[in-house]
């Protein structure tokens, strides 16, 4: 079992988009490996690899309820994104110890490169697209909380670097 550290914020790489995957090898599968037990062991329902340094286009979801369910996607992109939004608490392992209320849409389509390196089109729905899309921020250098007001983003990011000293 290989657990990986977490970058901590502001590491630059957090704000860096990552690459593209151009085939899945068996390094691919390792790092997906990894990072799902990474997920697992947070424990959290999604994981993009530049969260744990690994700067490519790699994603992992496990919304359910059991585990070991995780979906392993390489590119992922949102194709439709639905009008109706959720509200959800998020929070990432880079920035320990916050959260925010973030809203997004309910149901999204992505397309993907699956652990095969066939594309694939998937519907998520609820928490799973919520992850899904948090997931795809990560890979853009993008973070939960930077849907946040500036004042507010401002007043997490300070508190989080309270709790951390």
């Amino acid at each position: 079992m290989t657990v990986r550290p977490f970058l901590q914020w502001p590491d630059k790489r957090l704000r860096t988009a990552a690459e593209p995957v151009t085939e899945i090898t068996d390094d691919i599968r390792q790092i997906w490996t990894d990072m799902i037990e990474s997920m697992d062991a947070m424990p959290g329902v999604g994981l993009g690899a530049p969260q744990i340094g690994e700067m490519l286009r790699l994603a992992v979801v496990d919304c359910s309820d059991e585990r070991g369910q995780a979906i392993r996607m390489a590119n992922p992109e949102v194709l439709h994104a639905s009008v109706q939004l959720r509200m959800h608490e998020e929070a990432s392992p880079n920035l320990p110890g916050v959260s925010a209320p973030i809203d997004r849409p309910r149901a999204v389509t992505v397309r993907f490169m699956d652990q095969n390196g066939d594309m694939v089109e998937r519907d998520f729905v609820g928490l799973w697209a919520t992850s899904v899309q948090h997931q795809i921020d990560h890979l853009n250098g993008k973070m939960y909380f930077d849907k946040l007001s500036k004042v507010k983003r401002d007043r997490l990011i300070k508190r989080a670097q309270k709790l951390a000293r």
